[in-house]
């Protein structure tokens, strides 16, 4: 169903080709908002912005010149977004003692840095208008530690606290800025760190061994779950909301 709610408003969204991102995408899209999507998957991109008539802005986070001229093309093409939505992120599985340099560089580059510069750039725009939202999708790994995980959850921690002093800055200057943190959602990420048959039962039911406890709600989000999560911050209905961070993860982490 349609909904006026973003009419005409820009939206960029990062990580849009596929999954959480591209949930979020189609979410905006159907409350009528006029879209701008980055992802670095060309062919995917480009044949999911021609579906949801958006503008397809190719760029891998990893590259700063890339942001940059992604930003440029944007600013050249539609002007300053109403709405900031950043989706992409990447996860490279490894312990603590033995990731690798490059795996931790790899994901910094992308959940933190990149972060970083979009915000700096898009907010700088938004905060001459005196108007706008940034929603970054974290997640709930940022609060609590996980097995195997050390690179991605100290990404999104130090995203997670960006926001919370990029939320107190921005705010004389009418700029929300927040947080929406899944838990296990159903995507290819997430199906990637699965070995072995009926793997989403046993996420659900939680792992003692890798201190991981279960999801008492007795199901796996779908991105179109966190999706609505990211609509709602971004929306005047969240116009008094800022430096929050949602947990979407059906109470895995007790939300403490």
């Amino acid at each position: 169903m349609t909904t006026p709610e973003f009419d005409g408003r820009l939206v960029l969204v990062t990580g849009a080709a596929q999954g959480i991102g591209l949930a979020v995408a189609e979410a905006f899209a159907a409350r009528g908002a006029r879209l701008a999507l980055l992802d670095r998957d060309a062919p995917r991109l480009e044949a999911e912005a021609r579906r949801l008539g958006a503008l397809a802005l190719v760029a891998d986070l990893a590259r700063p010149d890339d942001i940059d001229a992604a930003l440029d093309d944007l600013t050249r093409a539609a002007g300053v977004p109403d709405v900031l939505a950043q989706v992409a992120g990447v996860l490279r599985p490894g312990s603590a003692l033995e990731s690798s340099p490059a795996d931790w560089q790899a994901t910094f580059a992308v959940n933190t840095w990149a972060v970083v510069r979009l915000c700096q750039a898009v907010g700088a725009g938004m905060a001459a208008r005196r108007r706008g939202a940034i929603v970054t999708v974290g997640s709930n790994a940022a609060g609590t530690p996980r097995t195997g995980m050390a690179a991605y959850a100290a990404s999104k921690a130090a995203t997670a606290q960006y926001m919370r002093c990029l939320a107190l800055e921005l705010a004389p200057h009418g700029v929300r800025c927040n947080l929406v943190s899944p838990g296990s959602t159903d995507t290819a990420m997430q199906r990637a760190l699965w070995h072995g048959e009926d793997r989403a039962a046993a996420v659900i039911a939680g792992s003692p061994e890798a201190y991981r406890l279960g999801i008492p709600l007795q199901r796996l989000a779908t991105p179109a779950d966190i999706a609505e999560s990211v609509c709602f911050l971004a929306s005047d209905r969240a116009r008094h909301i800022t430096m929050h961070d949602l947990r979407v993860d059906g109470g895995a982490t007790f939300d403490a």
